[in-house]
């Protein structure tokens, strides 16, 4: 097999995807992804005045928007789109009964503000797309919308807000609506900070606004929308601010801070004393989300500790913490949001074994339902494997001693020895959630392999000094940590260290590129998904948006020193050592990752004899929106996985 591959030219043009170098792919496994890759899942967006769920779900080839009146009644199909959809917000102005969401025609567009009625019907659109508009937040009295318009250069973003006239969607006797006058002001503006607003306070006076700066800071203020003052509840700093609400008495702010503590707190910032407290729990992991209920009286959130989420209720009125009903078993829980009469939560919540579906917890009677049910494939679920979180002694010492890094295993069943698939997260922050992943338990379940997830340094999840281990100088420490890990796997008598895929999409593609480089010897294959193949040039080409942030976790390519190491710590610089078989997949239009890198990284493997399968999705982006596209991707990855045991 891999001396065909190592020859093979010809590429095979698909409709959508084009496959070079790889083989005839297999019927029975084609259908067997295509099997487990049916089942969805469904994430709760927002309330409608009347009280139905709005929610992002997938029928067809995309995600889209849905309603639902009731628990597990039927989705009402809102939007149809052939590019994903999935966020969205109702205005609480019950007469209108608009839905308000940003929307891109492809991911190289420019994203516009729709204006869309609940009942059907076509949308309407807020913003001529001469600059993108996103992150749309209604105010209080459903009659004004606050976004983010992006700067005429593309070198920051400013806060606009939308005014809407009152008038009625439809036309007497009219099946088309008849849409509202519109006018727009620059409330702030950007001056090369990327500013997005996140609330208005309760007399919709002011916009909570949160602003990255050039140097990767970021920093939140109450902005007084009467050309007022502009009051700094956070000041500038590295710690991340990913959350933040006004209270309801407007007389403070909530937010999610990393600026101090090993974890992500939820704090209250008094909004005229600057007086800070500590909302959640003491010994509380990382906070992700949080919601409050519209007359201020509940706020939940969540935290993340050791994979897994753990969802608090406080009753602010009587402050104290309420019981929660369980949940079917440890998962992952997101997307909070309280009805506008404070009654009911609804929240994401999967787990290994369960695809991700909308829950809705009744306050008054402390009752937890399903309102979705979503399907799992064609696969029973008794059989699905829920992952052990092991322990991997790396190559260096921490405060505790030796230091160690969590590895989440799925194991398939049995004593006999496994082949390995290593995925790594996607970006350098991320950090492992216990939530439902059909293409993993496809692998487990029928391919046989062990799927381990490290929590390589960087990652969320253990401690702000442990996400900082990686940082600019010390990116290659990472490198150590993946020969670490292959060396521990040896041990383990359930793994075949004999027979190692590496894999990884975006970030996780670098790092697989990169353990081919220094461990090739012992790796059968790796799989490049989109993957960042040179360092300093992906700097160059992210987003404006984008790079503060990257230059914060890699380094500032502009500095000559920097843009050095950064190149020797590129796998393109070090393309002459991976002699591992590859499977490179981009999309020709993604805008995170250049398609160049992935194509250059083929053409210098091929060049030294190196067998690589090599994907073009041509009308995809950096994730594959389309399901007939990712089934098909996913069938090669299948495929090469299966070649390489």
């Amino acid at each position: 097999m891999a001396a065909a591959n190592a020859g093979a030219t010809d590429p095979a043009p698909r409709p959508r995807l084009s496959f070079d170098g790889v083989p005839a792919l297999a019927a029975p496994v084609a259908e067997r992804v295509a099997a487990r890759l049916a089942a969805r899942g469904a994430t709760p967006l927002d309330w409608s005045p009347r009280g139905e769920l709005l929610v992002a779900t997938r029928l067809g080839e995309t995600t889209q928007l849905h309603l639902l009146d009731s628990a597990l009644g039927e989705r009402r199909q809102l939007t149809f789109y052939r590019e994903p959809l999935a966020a969205g917000a109702f205005a609480t102005d019950a007469w209108h009964d608009w839905l308000v969401y940003s929307r891109r025609a492809d991911e190289a567009g420019q994203a516009r503000l729709w204006l869309q009625n609940a009942t059907g019907g076509p949308a309407h659109a807020l913003t001529d797309g001469t600059r993108e508009a996103t992150a749309p937040v209604w105010s209080n009295d459903g009659r004004s919308i606050a976004y983010a318009l992006a700067e005429a250069q593309g070198r920051g973003s400013d806060v606009a807000v939308l005014s809407i006239g009152g008038v009625s969607p439809a036309a007497a006797g009219s099946k088309a609506p008849t849409w509202p006058s519109s006018s727009s002001r620059i409330v702030l503006a950007a001056q090369g900070a990327f500013a997005r607003p996140l609330d208005w306070s309760p007399d919709d006076r002011r916009l909570l606004v949160r602003e990255r700066l050039e140097n990767g800071e970021q920093r939140l203020d109450a902005l007084a929308l009467d050309g007022g003052e502009r009051r700094t509840i956070a000041p500038p700093a590295t710690g991340a601010i990913t959350e933040a609400r006004f209270s309801r008495d407007g007389r403070g702010v909530y937010l999610i801070s990393a600026r101090e503590g090993e974890f992500r707190q939820l704090v209250y910032v008094g909004l005229f004393d600057g007086a800070e407290r500590r909302v959640s729990a003491a010994d509380a992991g990382d906070v992700e989300d949080f919601a409050l209920s519209r007359d201020g009286r509940y706020l939940a959130y969540t935290e993340l500790r050791g994979g897994y989420d753990r969802l608090h209720l406080l009753d602010l009125s009587a402050a104290h913490e309420l019981p929660v009903a369980p949940l079917p078993a440890p998962g992952a829980i997101a997307a909070l949001h309280f009805d506008l009469a404070g009654h009911r939560l609804a929240f994401a919540y999967s787990n290994p074994r369960q695809p991700r579906d909308a829950y809705v917890l009744d306050l008054g009677t402390g009752r937890l339902q399903p309102w979705t049910r979503s399907e799992p494939g064609d696969a029973d679920p008794s059989g699905f494997v829920q992952p052990l979180t092991l322990q991997a002694p790396t190559f260096d010492r921490g405060d505790g001693g030796q230091r160690e890094l969590p590895v989440h295993a799925y194991l398939p069943p049995g004593g006999t020895r496994h082949p390995v698939l290593i995925l790594f997260h996607s970006r350098p922050d991320q950090a492992f959630h216990a939530r439902f992943d059909p293409w993993i338990q496809y692998v487990v379940g029928e391919l046989g392999y062990a799927v381990l997830v490290p929590d390589l340094r960087g990652s969320l999840g253990e401690g702000r000094s442990f996400a900082a281990l990686d940082d600019r100088l010390q990116r290659g420490d990472v490198v150590k940590d993946i020969g670490a890990l292959l060396v521990w796997l040896e041990g383990r008598p359930e793994l075949d260290a004999h027979h190692v895929v590496v894999a990884g999409r975006a970030y996780g593609g670098y790092l697989a590129l990169l353990a081919a480089a220094n461990y090739s010897d012992r790796l059968t294959g790796l799989v490049d998904w989109s993957g960042i193949t040179d360092l300093p040039t992906w700097l160059d080409a992210l987003p404006p948006s984008r790079r503060p942030a990257a230059r914060l976790e890699f380094g500032d390519e502009r500095d000559p020193g920097v843009r050095a190491f950064l190149r020797n710590l590129s796998p393109i610089a070090l393309a002459d050592r991976i002699t591992t078989p590859a499977l490179i997949l981009h999309g020709r239009r993604d805008t995170r990752v250049p398609f160049t890198q992935g194509e250059e990284m083929t053409y210098l493997l091929r060049g030294r004899h190196v067998p690589v399968w090599w994907i073009v999705a041509n009308r995809e982006g950096h994730r594959f929106a389309a399901q007939s596209d990712r089934v098909e991707a996913y069938t090669a990855v299948a495929q090469f996985l299966t070649d390489r045991r």
